[in-house]
């Protein structure tokens, strides 16, 4: 394995210290050491990948020096644009960094969702023309990698990419100095709406940590999950998900259970949300200023007011609890409020560690959520 203070160091030996992008799981380790070390201009965890690029790309412009940018291999396909219309060499040829977690590598057991995005990462990267090596787990293999892509990085001005294996970086953790700030933990609160909402009640839930304790929470109380659109993938797009639901369902409540990262990823959904004016759509936001599927780090939801964001996109009503009483009050309240309306739940970071993933897959979940929509009016 890599140390990745043997990998920073290297980068930063070729003049190489700023970095930007939204973080992975097999990334966990690296981006935790870049935490520790760089300053907080230089590490800016961006909203999406593309956007990451965006960032990168005035950093070139500002300085001349090479920055990285890290994401999970799902996040190729929001960077497409931005890479080939920006950063490609017919455009402003402009060079990055990119480090890939190689989530679905084929042959390596992973969810549904990474096992496509496995296997159309090399490919992909082929299409758009973008250099690219598998990092090596050995540290003068490494190096003599290093060397070659920052010598291209410099020659050809062009983005150049590292595809990253699980197990490449060994454990680094940061020191957890946070004063936990709320007493509700996410799955509590998931557990209380449910048992709060009427029984036609629609979810569409977004991926990660959400959609696995809903689930979990069904199967406790043995109530299925026809009712419930788990969105395993496509991080961001539950809440649009939901609204193509709600507007043709308009008799039945659809509830869009998302998280904090997911909702700043494309928080142009919203005024989209706010301008349809749909009657039947309220949008849960669990808001615990973490990536906490990836590794837990921060993003930048604690720091901004969701509900004023909410009522300026056009949402009718707008809540934020942030204890179990309050949390009782308004769920009684939301029944009765104009919607859309938007309900925020602060939430302390984590989940337990025994907690389980859907044992349904994503093709027996669609087919028996879209048969119970299918019996509503």
């Amino acid at each position: 394995m890599l140390s990745p203070k043997y990998f920073i160091e290297q980068l930063k030996n070729k003049n190489i210290d700023f970095f930007t992008g939204v973080p992975d799981s097999l990334l966990k380790s690296l981006c935790a050491y870049i935490t520790a070390e760089a300053l907080p201009e230089n590490n800016i965890i961006a909203a999406n990948e593309g956007g990451a690029i965006g960032l990168a790309s005035g950093y070139y412009l500002a300085t001349g020096k090479i920055p990285v940018v890290y994401m999970q291999n799902s996040g190729l396909g929001n960077i497409v644009n931005p890479l080939l219309s920006l950063m490609d060499k017919e455009v402003y040829n402009i060079p990055v960094l990119l480090l890939v977690g190689w989530r679905g590598e084929p042959g390596e057991k992973d969810e549904p969702q990474h096992i496509k995005q496995g296997k159309v990462t090399i490919p992909l990267l082929n299409a758009m023309g973008i250099k690219y090596d598998i990092l090596s787990k050995d540290e003068a293999a490494c190096k003599s990698q290093l060397d070659i892509a920052v010598s291209q990085l410099n020659d050809n001005k062009e983005p150049y990419a590292f595809i990253i294996q699980s197990g490449t970086f060994s454990d680094f953790n940061l020191e957890d100095n946070t004063v936990e700030q709320f007493s509700l933990s996410r799955e509590f609160a998931i557990q209380k709406i449910v048992d709060a909402l009427e029984k036609d009640a629609v979810i569409v839930s977004t991926t990660g940590m959400i959609s696995r304790e809903l689930f979990e929470y069904r199967e406790l109380k043995g109530q299925g999950h026809k009712r419930d659109f788990l969105t395993v993938g496509s991080m961001g797009h539950a809440s649009q998900i939901a609204l193509g639901i709600a507007l043709n369902k308009k008799n039945h409540k659809v509830y869009c259970f998302d998280g904090d990262g997911a909702a700043l990823m494309h928080m142009g959904s919203m005024p989209i949300i706010g301008n349809m004016n749909v009657q039947n759509y309220v949008h849960i936001l669990f808001n615990n200023g973490a990536h906490d599927s990836v590794g837990g780090q921060p993003t930048v939801g604690l720091q901004i007011d969701f509900s004023a964001i909410a009522l300026a996109s056009g949402y009718k009503n707008a809540f934020s609890v942030d204890n179990e009483k309050s949390l009782e009050k308004v769920l009684q309240d939301i029944k009765e409020a104009t919607v859309p309306t938007l309900l925020e739940i602060k939430v302390k970071k984590g989940a337990r560690k025994n907690l389980g993933r859907p044992t349904t897959t994503p093709i027996q979940n669609k087919e028996a959520f879209m048969n119970f929509l299918s019996q509503l009016k």
